[in-house]
């Protein structure tokens, strides 16, 4: 029984990677469509973002149904409740990276956010994709050293998010209501991506070593 288990768990583990694997591909079509126009890999994520909530779904009922046969304890324990936090935040990054498609959908062929703004989006959407990949191997090898490299990749969007914001307020400011709404909400959607992915690590991290990381 024991042998069963320990495959159980590391099935959750393995449909983790695969469930952060999807949401990886989904922010890099995502950016790639905001950042391009290009209608057809925003369709694709759309479309996608099913698979995402299906495979989080399953791990769950996987999960409650260890709870219920295996009960777990201890660090075991830890890693199941765990499992089932980590699913309802990579579907939520797999939302953000949905919402950041929509936007490039509903905009075309125009591309979403003016010309003054663009490199700003290129390096949150840069930053975003860089994150959802250190976190597949963060999932995979549980290296804490990933950990702390997404929180400060996540200070970085924290800024840009923040210099978006100064744009839009600013007395230079040219955009449209419709310009400074998509701006407003494309920014958010990138940060909040990064956030849960932040929210990842530090229970990966907490896991690993059996300390969770300091708040800032």
């Amino acid at each position: 029984m024991r042998e069963v288990f320990q495959q159980e768990l590391r099935e959750v583990q393995e449909r983790l990677i695969e469930i952060a694997s999807l949401v990886a591909t989904s922010i890099e079509n995502a950016t790639t469509a905001f950042n391009e126009s290009n209608v057809g890999l925003a369709e694709t994520v759309i479309a996608d973002d099913d698979k995402i909530d299906a495979a989080a779904l399953e791990l769950d009922e996987l999960a409650i149904n260890i709870l219920a046969r295996q009960q777990p304890v201890a660090r075991d324990l830890r890693i199941v409740v765990s499992a089932l936090r980590i699913s309802a935040s990579l579907e939520r990054m797999g939302d953000m990276a949905e919402h950041i498609a929509q936007l490039a959908r509903y905009r075309f062929p125009d591309k979403v956010v003016p010309k003054s703004l663009r490199g700003t989006f290129s390096k949150l959407g840069t930053l975003d994709v860089e994150i959802a990949r250190k976190l597949v191997e963060l999932l995979r090898t549980e290296d804490v050293r990933l950990a702390e490299e997404i929180r400060n990749d996540d200070d970085r969007i924290d800024a840009l998010h923040l210099s978006v914001f100064d744009k839009v307020l600013g007395e230079t400011w040219k955009g449209a209501a419709v310009d400074t709404v998509d701006a407003t909400l494309a920014s958010r959607y990138h940060e909040r991506f990064a956030d849960h992915a932040v929210s990842i690590a530090k229970k990966v991290q907490y896991l690993a070593t059996g300390e969770w990381a300091a708040a800032e």
